[in-house]
């Protein structure tokens, strides 16, 4: 039974809880470490109210009482295990913060905040209002296993999520080409799927069980540039040097490739009819592919009639 020694601390552990709320709502999500500071003070200030008032969350069976008293108890351990979610959330975000993870992360911080609000619920339930946990526990257990039968797709698509973050296999803004042929650049990675931009500016959106199951490149690691092969087909009758000197002033004329590392020309076959030629150059990004290779085959044009070289039929 609650005697005069709790009341006082019963009243201040409300309205300690209830400004906390009211506070944290006024500082806005735009300031979350405002809002982690507020959380982190009135945590310690309510948890140092019930130490110095002897009163223990864990022990509903020796602190409630009955009439209005038991309504302000349960109602500022309410609070109480509120602010305890809400500053362990806050210190897994630092966490995260300070280590740099990724972007993707959020599908593990989104799991990790369910997974805490549901250990304060359960607490609330059996420490505030005294209900048989363990009962709950199994019907949950039950009504989980229906949910996951009906919800099997979705749910493959969640952990196919979860698994891609943990491997780290692309980042947002990462061009990336699966063995179906798909490629874009990720702009969105959610519980459910991820977002290809296209090329030709198309989103594409993939389940992210489907993405598991694929095997995927990564074009912009280790960096950036992209590799372009173009194969150009010479008439027999000229030298081999001068097709390969021709080629390397183009790739040297060219504004939209990089220069390091350096183009190449290869000569990669020669019969009766023509000199097969590859030219291997690399581009700043994936999007520059187009537009550097029809550059390219335009400053071979010239080339061929600046020099008098002339093309060979296909093969």
């Amino acid at each position: 039974m609650f005697g005069d020694d709790h009341f006082l601390p019963i009243v201040l552990l409300n309205v300690l809880g209830a400004a906390g709320v009211v506070v944290w709502h006024l500082q806005g999500s735009n300031r979350p470490t405002a809002r982690l500071i507020v959380q982190i003070l009135f945590f310690f200030c309510m948890s140092l109210v019930l130490y110095v008032g002897d009163i223990a969350p864990a022990q509903p069976e020796s602190i409630y009482t009955q009439g209005f008293t038991a309504l302000l108890s349960k109602s500022a351990m309410i609070l109480w295990w509120t602010h305890l979610a809400w500053t362990t959330i806050g210190l897994i975000h630092i966490y995260v913060s300070l280590n740099r993870k990724p972007r993707e992360a959020h599908l593990i911080m989104d799991m990790a905040v369910a997974v805490i609000y549901l250990g304060v619920a359960l607490s609330v339930m059996g420490f505030v209002f005294g209900m048989p946990i363990a009962t709950l526990v199994t019907t949950s257990g039950v009504v989980a296993v229906i949910l996951g039968l009906a919800l099997q797709n979705t749910l493959g698509d969640v952990f196919s999520g979860i698994a891609l973050t943990l491997g780290r296999a692309y980042a947002i803004g990462d061009w990336i080409q699966l063995s179906d042929g798909t490629a874009g650049r990720v702009t969105e990675s959610n519980w459910r799927s991820t977002n290809l931009l296209t090329a030709v500016n198309n989103i594409v959106v993939l389940p992210n069980s489907q993405l598991a199951r694929q095997s995927l490149t990564s074009l912009s690691r280790p960096d950036e540039t992209h590799q372009i092969t173009l194969g150009v087909r010479f008439a027999a009758g000229q030298r081999p040097s001068f097709v390969e000197e021709a080629m390397r002033t183009v790739l040297e004329s060219s504004i939209r490739i990089v220069a390091d590392p350096p183009p190449t020309v290869v000569l990669r076959a020669i019969d009766a009819v023509a000199i097969e030629v590859e030219l291997q150059f690399r581009v700043a990004s994936v999007a520059m592919g187009i537009s550097a290779k029809n550059e390219i085959i335009d400053l071979i044009h010239g080339r061929c009639e600046t020099s008098g070289l002339s093309l060979a039929p296909p093969a």
